[in-house]
């Protein structure tokens, strides 16, 4: 019986790649495309039994895929599953002529993805079905993992794909890694998912295991990496202050190779910095490495139809994010204090908000406890500006794993809209 084919059409590196290896392992034939006009050549060439494609295409739209697809008497009756970070009602009503069987929105909830691909090709999907949250963010150039309520594999093999992304969207050539372990009591039964979970960070971080840091309360985590020679550079700690004080610290040892570390925490970390008359920023974060165009053009593709808050009571931060995101296409609403974002939430819906710490009437603390209390999910960026590195542990301790210092540029700004908004999974 032939193996069903299946061609998945997304400009993400991640899911391609992920889902390739994901599908062959199930015994189908797995082919991919980079952008919409490699999508219609390849269909046209070898038609595949089911097509995997993301709505936000460059080179083709969407929809001149699936018109030519319809065109065609050998692709015409080919299902198709469609995948969007974010899309009209009206202009989905007008692409379900072009046999396409489920809508999925990114983030995607993989379990309800694979059982309709399931479905349709046929192929058995069995996924690991430990309850499990992992997430990571990149902040001053170090990658933030958490991993929280269990250990579960499938998760931790997207993770490997996430990890490769995030270096390449950051251009970090010697990452430094803070694994977070948290809610959750870890015994010897787990001993294989943790170190699945350890061989898989250092593999697809490529970090020296003495620039990885684990953060976990769990005595059988301490004793398990110290147990095992491959892992025995890797400190685990219990508090997230000193874990930032080793990556950041052990970072500059190895550019400046001084001997007092106390020393370069003090004048690295600690440090403020006059800027403009206002408070300076605690961690003195790395200027981000990128590429520009690459970062405004992969960020157009999102743009379009993005609601975006920006809570801030800096005239010319408000001023900078519209401009930024104005080109884009996006609406950028701004709210000059907590409270008036949290009266616009009540009847609004926004895509991203970008959360000052500091500000009159309620500041981002406030609000980030009100969004909460009121079980109100939406990605924050927070822009730190404050003289404590505290307040940024506190802003980690909120909710929030992705932050960006001030002074703004347009670039650094862009990058970190990429890395939220492009989450596929």
């Amino acid at each position: 019986m032939p193996k069903s084919s299946v061609l998945i059409i997304d400009e993400s590196d991640l899911f391609r790649d992920y889902l390739k290896d994901r599908l062959s392992r199930t015994g189908l034939e797995v082919e991919t495309a980079i952008n919409g006009l490699d999508g219609m050549a390849k269909m046209r060439n070898d038609p595949p039994d089911l097509v995997v494609m993301d709505y936000h295409l460059s080179r083709r739209s969407c929809r001149e895929v699936l018109e030519e697809k319809a065109r065609n008497p050998n692709t015409a009756a080919v299902p198709v599953i469609l995948t969007a970070q974010k899309i009209d009602k009206n202009r989905l009503l007008e692409l379900v002529q072009f046999n396409i069987r489920k809508v999925f929105m990114k983030p995607i909830k993989m379990d309800a993805f694979y059982q309709t691909l399931g479905d349709i090709t046929g192929a058995r999907l069995e996924m690991d079905s430990t309850p499990c949250i992992i997430e990571a963010h990149v902040n001053d150039d170090i990658v933030f993992i958490e991993i929280a309520r269990g250990i579960n594999r499938e998760k931790i093999d997207l993770l490997r794909f996430k990890i490769r992304e995030l270096l390449d969207l950051y251009g970090i050539q010697k990452p430094r890694v803070l694994l977070m372990i948290s809610d959750m009591e870890l015994s010897f039964v787990d001993g294989s998912n943790l170190e699945f979970l350890l061989e898989t960070v250092v593999e697809a971080s490529g970090a020296r295991t003495r620039n990885i840091k684990i953060l976990a309360r769990s005595s059988f985590v301490r004793e398990f990496v110290a147990g095992r020679p491959e892992f025995s550079d890797i400190e685990v700690l219990s508090s997230l202050e000193f874990a930032l004080d080793g990556l950041v610290a052990d970072a500059a040892l190895a550019a400046d190779a001084p001997e007092d570390k106390a020393a370069i925490i003090t004048d690295r970390i600690l440090r403020a910095q006059p800027s403009s008359g206002n408070e300076s920023v605690t961690m003195r974060f790395e200027q981000e490495k990128g590429k520009p165009a690459r970062i405004m053009e992969t960020a157009g593709d999102l743009g379009g139809g993005l609601e975006i808050a920006v809570v801030d009571d800096d005239f010319v931060i408000q001023e900078l994010l519209k401009t930024t995101f104005g080109e884009l296409k996006a609406t950028v609403s701004t709210f000059a204090n907590g409270r008036l974002f949290l009266d616009a939430v009540r009847s609004r819906v926004f895509d991203l908000v970008f959360l000052d710490l500091r500000m009159p009437e309620v500041d981002g603390f406030g609000v980030l406890a009100e969004l909460h209390a009121q079980d109100l999910d939406m990605p924050i960026i927070v822009l730190s500006a404050v003289t404590q590195r505290e307040s940024v542990v506190k802003a980690f301790q909120a909710g929030v794993k992705s932050y960006l210092v001030k002074p703004l540029k347009p670039e650094h700004i862009l990058r970190k809209t990429l890395e939220i908004l492009k989450a596929n999974f």
